[in-house]
């Protein structure tokens, strides 16, 4: 099995039927995937607070979320996860392809990874860093988590576990 087949698969067993999702190289995979699944709607954002409206808009309407999205974005979401998801706590699973650490080929990628980790920690975010395939088995309890205790979390997915930049 696919890593994204399995990820999708623990989004849909912990009935997370609303994902939007901000275009990624590196998860393409999953966002492929998200597409195939007739239980899941799927709304393409233009940017990741965009996106984070739309999932505020979707649990409101009974659904559970997620959001598939880039760390470099993450300075823009900071307002809309401290005064809408947070304050209304809504659980939001993100998964975040986490650009610019080790071997990174892109040098502007790096100056957001400095900072990610420590503007998710400022907000009181959760945070899971998966580096291997195997840290993916625990998402479902990851998934679980946020819809018990109604808060986000960042499922930080590195170079490393996607199977690095194609030099590994």
């Amino acid at each position: 099995m696919s890593i994204s087949k399995k990820i999708v698969d623990d989004f849909v067993a912990n009935d997370v039927s609303f994902i939007t999702t901000v275009p990624c190289k590196q998860l393409a995979g999953v966002i492929d995937e998200v597409e195939t699944r007739p239980e899941i709607f799927h709304i393409p954002a233009n940017k990741e607070d965009e996106g984070m409206g739309l999932c505020a808009g979707a649990f409101m309407g009974g659904k559970r979320p997620a959001i598939i999205m880039q760390n470099t974005a993450i300075g823009v979401t900071i307002n809309t996860l401290a005064t809408l998801t947070q304050y209304y706590r809504m659980p939001l699973p993100m998964l975040i392809s986490y650009r610019g650490e080790l071997r990174e080929p892109v040098a502007c990628q790096v100056e957001m990874a400095v900072h990610t980790k420590a503007l998710l920690n400022q907000l009181n975010i959760p945070t899971y860093h998966f580096h291997k395939e195997s840290d993916a088995d625990e998402l479902d309890a990851i998934l679980k988590y946020t819809f018990m205790c109604n808060k986000p979390v960042a499922i930080l997915t590195d170079a490393s576990f996607w199977g690095g930049y194609g030099d590994q």
